[in-house]
């Protein structure tokens, strides 16, 4: 399948795609790998809408079409320990996404497979892979739409389910970034952080992104720095005013899903 990538903003699925995928949740387990690949080239037929709709720049019309495309196949086996941080960059143009999606792979060859991407490998069939990939793309299609549309929390949201079936998704770990980035909070920032030194691993030594990212990366750590001090202060401020005790006894650390943990010392 063919991926592309860049939009962004909140559109609802309609009532008929919410319908198929939650049809497509409870029946996976009894699908024919022939209805499998069916749901595949419908998935795909969508998707190929999508695109051209995002080739016309027509935004909320290809994240309905990309949506809908992922609402054709089968859902994701979930498994908690495949949870990703969050993050993405956009790319100026959702082309081919399919062979991105290749050439990433390739980019990622030289670099060790994680043990989970190795157990999980074993245990899907050929058609699962299939659908896995095909969900990626269209999750990363998504983020792409919801980045021209300007809604960075969803490019977050739509990128970490590409990458929970597929970890090294280039694209995907780029938009996430960058969406990140916008977000600018303490969490956020430093979500970027550790999806841009994911990215010096995945990437080869010549890759041309490398010359944006590693000045991206190295600019990070005063501005997590300075979120940190901004958003520690202003909670410090609200505990204080609301329990008269002192902004010593408290430490707040980051959780990577957009909050924080706090840790009371005496």
């Amino acid at each position: 399948m063919a991926d592309h990538e860049g939009l962004e903003r909140r559109s609802q699925p309609d009532e008929q795609i919410v319908a198929e995928s939650d049809a497509s949740d409870s029946h996976t387990e009894s699908l024919s790998e022939d209805q499998i690949r069916k749901c595949l080239s419908d998935a795909d037929a969508l998707k190929q809408e999508g695109n051209e709709h995002f080739r016309s720049k027509q935004w909320d019309q290809a994240l309905a079409s990309y949506r809908a495309a992922l609402g054709r196949l089968p859902k994701r086996h979930v498994s908690p320990r495949l949870e990703d941080k969050g993050k993405a960059r956009a790319d100026e143009d959702v082309e081919n996404d399919e062979a991105s999606s290749e050439a990433a792979a390739a980019s990622a060859s030289d670099a060790p497979p994680t043990d989970e991407a190795q157990r999980s490998a074993m245990t899907l069939s050929e058609v699962q892979l299939e659908c896995a990939k095909a969900r990626a793309v269209l999750n990363a299609n998504i983020g792409a739409c919801f980045m021209k549309l300007g809604d960075h929390n969803e490019v977050v949201s739509a990128c970490t389910e590409a990458l929970k079936d597929d970890p090294s998704y280039i694209k995907a770990l780029q938009r996430r970034a960058a969406a990140n980035e916008e977000i600018g909070s303490w969490s956020s920032l430093t979500s970027a952080q550790e999806d841009y030194k994911r990215l010096l691993e995945l990437l080869p030594s010549r890759s041309p992104d490398l010359v944006r990212i590693r000045p991206t990366l190295a600019a990070l750590p005063p501005r997590i720095e300075a979120a940190q001090k901004r958003e520690t202060a202003e909670m410090l401020d609200k505990l204080k005013g609301n329990f008269g005790l002192s902004t010593d006894n408290f430490q707040f650390v980051p959780n990577g899903q957009g909050g924080y943990s706090m840790n009371f010392v005496r």
